[in-house]
């Protein structure tokens, strides 16, 4: 995954909030909005009421908040709002983003033995918001799909 790599060969770039184009705090509607620029997405609500984004009907990214098991889990170093969560191509890819930047990336044993991430969305620049959307998109896809967008882009 080229996310995972460049994540490995960056410094962290993070100290606190990010910076970018998005301004200091990425938001809700930043999700929204580079979620929409990808094929076949559609934007709903979860049975709770929380937003999501599915490609032909599977959910790649979506808010998910801590439940009281996670905000014992994580302590102190539990976000205050809810986390973006995110599809990654495998375990190894979660490891190495959590590795490279924990103090954007997290995961909580709720999610042990799925390839699922959380980020803190606050810390998370326009760059990273991206590039985090789209390996997500690509990992939940169909196949033909993931193929003609790529070649789309190049």
């Amino acid at each position: 995954m080229r996310a995972v790599m460049e994540s490995q060969r960056r410094e962290v770039r993070h100290e606190g909030r990010a910076t970018g184009t998005l301004g200091t705090v990425a938001g809700w509607d930043d999700v929204a909005r580079v979620c929409r620029a990808l094929p076949a997405t559609a934007e709903g609500t979860s049975g709770e009421g929380r937003r999501q984004w599915r490609v032909k009907d599977k959910t790649f990214v979506w808010e998910r908040p801590l439940r009281k098991k996670d905000l014992a889990e994580l302590g102190d170093r539990a976000p205050a709002g809810p986390p973006l969560a995110a599809y990654v191509p495998d375990e190894g890819a979660k490891t190495a983003l959590i590795a490279a930047e924990p103090g954007v990336y997290f995961t909580t044993s709720h999610f042990d033995g799925y390839p699922v991430i959380l980020c803190r969305l606050d810390r998370l620049d326009e760059e990273s918001l991206t590039e985090l959307v789209g390996e997500a998109w690509a990992c939940r896809a169909p196949r033909r799909l993931v193929a003609e967008h790529r070649f789309g882009q190049a």
